[in-house]
């Protein structure tokens, strides 16, 4: 019989990605330990310990308390384990019972075959007893039992629960793909309602479904146990179960309900699906919180503007699990930021999704990002801050939708559209016209496609074997459906065309980038990998910025500062990366001096000086304004390459470049830097750019733009103007 300051072992079980948080709960409820595992807590309690936790746990699936444990490796011991213990403290003869059995040995190997083997030892160990055996009852048992084998260990553990505590018993009705009650709490926690709800913020829900965020946070709000509302918890028909405590701890949680009962809700769901609505408000209704919980039916695109100063949109819109389905999806999730945006300022967002193509469809950098695995799907919850009223544009258009392309390849390849087959036919032209040249100069990554079909606005890159798609921005003369319909065509052709599996394609959308744009994080996903350029390694991200490390339209000028830097010194203004660098190092140059705004990008170099084992000692990292490092360097260079930006406005240097009117400036400075005979090359990527009158007459000025382009570039020659610079000769 339990005792009643007897300390048990006990299991919890919980989603993945919940566990820290089970652990600090538990401990919370009183737990002398509390171990995170995957997907379950380790903790050491008393039964009364256990029992607030049965009633208050808001995030465990299944509380066990462990009987006892044996090494048991096949049948013949686990029957002997078994018939050695007394069932008699926890069962009747005349009893239920019902077994779950999880893990395996090399001779139990099927969980199924194991749980009987349980019952039929306790059922003999009765019948052998009192003539009588317990049956089993899968929908009530009197007591339910879970044996866990790992590692030679048989721990057998009573459910003390009696089944899974995210039934609250609340929802009796689910939404399509509905979220678990304790899944729903665990987000809500991560995106700190328990705080926000004490001072009084309001919680909207724009893809509410079956209301089960909105009833969680309720619970949350108004102090409420979840195990209050659950008509059976398993326990109390165990023979080991402390009625008194258990009952003075269900006493307890009703008075603290009735205590909070006065806290004021402003809550509220909405759902295009009237089906939906319909399930959520039969759930809220027997949460006992319909009346306090506004339901609306719209779709995103008629949500309102805030009507609270502050507030938490928490919401887990509707995702696929195939590549298939997302374009499908964009619009959704590009219309939930953009209201979000025009209309909560101030808010905090917590979204959750599996893709994070979606998730980067709301034109923000997440401060915060959790894996949760809900059921067998890997998703994410993103946490954002929307930027207040009056904030400058640019805090949303520097950051692009990263978009990657995670589902597998199918087995057998989807039928394309005329416009996708369309479409995949250029793509094959272009490899075919492209691959002499790429075979005879070893080249790695390239262009394949550059918005060749106006209707596919498309740029497609190929980096060994991975794919890094960019989607140019429709103008809004096009119809966002066309535009999706367009995007799903070329998605479904690529893994098809290059042969190369859909979780290697990544996806982003590209507008016109200013001031710091370039340098915007999008993700820490950290996954660098290098690709061949003439002799140099170049380390390339796909994933965390806009940029990739490597502009492929450049290849030709940095293999041109390969050939001309033996013996030189080299300097590299606005460095990036630091690829011409690398190329001006390998090619021989006896030093270089690499300068840029960017930490970011400068670490990013020196990875890169590693990676071609060149001595730092030789290569010099300057972090500053170029502009105003050039007016203080004293310096002689015979080889300078410089490639600004269009437009800057970043907060780290003075004033702001614009490339056209600051041309001579920069030009000035950089040939006060060069020896009499060296070589300045200037480049950059306005498409409009002149070069000034001024600078020709003081300078011997050439325009090599067509010669710095490779095949892949060759549709589009104006994605730079490059030139040579020199001194004029006296």
């Amino acid at each position: 019989m339990a005792l009643l300051n007897q300390v048990y072992t006990l299991h919890a079980t919980c989603s993945r990605g919940l566990e820290q948080l089970l652990a600090e709960e538990l401990l919370a409820f009183g737990f002398t330990q509390a171990r995170p595992r995957v997907g379950r807590v380790l903790g050491e309690a008393t039964l009364a310990q256990a029992y607030r936790a049965l009633i208050w746990s808001r995030l465990a699936n299944r509380l066990h308390l462990q009987l006892d444990e044996a090494s048991v490796n096949d049948a013949q011991d686990l029957n002997i384990w078994l018939s050695g213990l007394d069932w008699s403290e926890h069962l009747l003869a005349s009893g239920s019972l019902l077994i779950d059995a999880s893990g395996t040995t090399p001779q139990l190997r099927n969980t199924h075959d194991t749980a009987l083997r349980v019952k039929d030892a306790i059922t003999d160990w009765f019948r052998e007893r009192e003539g009588e055996r317990p049956s089993v009852d899968r929908e009530r048992p009197d007591v339910r039992l879970h044996l866990r084998l790992e590692k030679g260990k048989a721990q057998l553990s009573l459910d003390l629960g009696g089944g899974s505590l995210h039934q609250r018993g609340y929802r009796l009705q689910a939404a399509k793909a509905p979220l678990k009650e304790n899944l729903a709490a665990g987000l809500l926690y991560r995106a700190g309602w328990p705080e926000l709800a004490r001072q009084g913020y309001a919680l909207l829900d724009p893809f509410c479904g079956s209301g089960t965020l909105l009833a969680e946070a309720a619970f949350i709000a108004r102090d409420i146990a979840p195990g209050l509302l659950r008509p059976w918890h398993g326990v109390e028909t165990w023979l080991g179960h402390r009625p008194s405590i258990w009952q003075e701890l269900l006493d307890e949680a009703q008075e603290r309900k009735e205590a909070a009962a006065g806290v004021a809700l402003q809550l509220e769901g909405s759902d295009m699906d009237p089906r939906a609505l319909q399930a959520a408000k039969g759930n809220l209704e027997r949460a006992g919180l319909l009346e306090e919980i506004t339901l609306v039916q719209r779709p995103i695109q008629d949500l309102p503007p805030a009507t609270a100063e502050k507030g938490l949109v928490i919401t887990n819109p509707p995702y696929g699990e195939r590549l298939e389905d997302i374009p499908s999806l964009l619009p959704i999730y590009t219309e939930l930021g953009q209201k979000l945006l025009e209309g909560y300022p101030g808010w905090w967002l917590a979204l959750f999704t599996q893709h994070k193509e979606l998730a980067f469809r709301v034109p923000l950098k997440p401060y915060k990002t959790y894996p949760l695995q809900n059921a067998s799907l890997e998703c994410q919850l993103y946490l954002f801050e929307l930027p207040l009223a009056g904030a400058e544009d640019q805090q949303v258009a520097q950051i692009q939708r990263k978009q990657q392309e995670r589902a597998e390849q199918p087995e057998k390849p989807k039928e394309l559209t005329e416009g996708g087959q369309m479409f995949a036919n250029r793509l094959k032209k272009n490899l075919k016209k492209l691959s002499r040249w790429v075979k005879r100069e070893g080249v790695e990554a390239y262009r394949v496609y550059d918005a060749d079909l106006p209707e596919y606005a498309l740029a497609i890159d190929l980096y060994g074997d991975r794919v890094h798609v960019q989607e140019y921005a429709p103008p809004a003369s096009i119809d966002p459906d066309k535009a999706n319909q367009r995007l799903t065509d070329a998605l479904m052709a690529l893994p098809q065309v290059l042969e190369i599996p859909a979780e290697r394609i990544h996806l982003k959308q590209r507008r016109r980038q200013t001031g710091k744009q370039q340098y915007e994080k999008l993700a820490g996903q950290g996954d660098y990998f290098p690709v061949r350029e003439g002799q140099a390694q170049l380390l390339v991200n796909l994933n965390d910025y806009l940029d990739t490390g490597l502009f492929l339209d450049h290849r030709p000028i940095r293999l041109r500062l390969f050939q001309e830097a033996q013996g030189k010194r080299f300097l590299n203004l606005f460095c990036y990366t630091g690829a011409a660098t690398l190329q001006a190092a390998l090619g021989g140059a006896i030093r270089s001096t690499s300068v840029d705004l960017s930490k970011t990008y400068l670490g990013w170099l020196e990875r890169n000086l590693q990676l071609n084992q060149l001595n730092p000692r030789h290569h010099t990292v300057v972090q500053a304004d170029c502009r105003d490092w050039l007016k203080q360097d004293k310096g002689s260079y015979d080889l300078i390459f410089m490639d600004p930006p269009t437009f800057s406005n970043s907060k780290r240097m003075q004033g702001t470049l614009d490339i056209q009117r600051d041309q001579e400036e920069l030009v000035d400075l950089a040939m006060r830097r060069l020896s009499s005979d060296g070589l300045l090359i200037f480049s950059n990527n306005l498409r409009g750019f002149k070069i000034s009158e001024e600078l020709q007459a003081r300078y011997e000025v050439k325009d090599i733009s067509r010669q710095t382009l490779d095949p892949d570039f060759e549709r589009n020659p104006r994605i730079h103007q490059c030139f040579e610079i020199r001194n004029p000769v006296l």
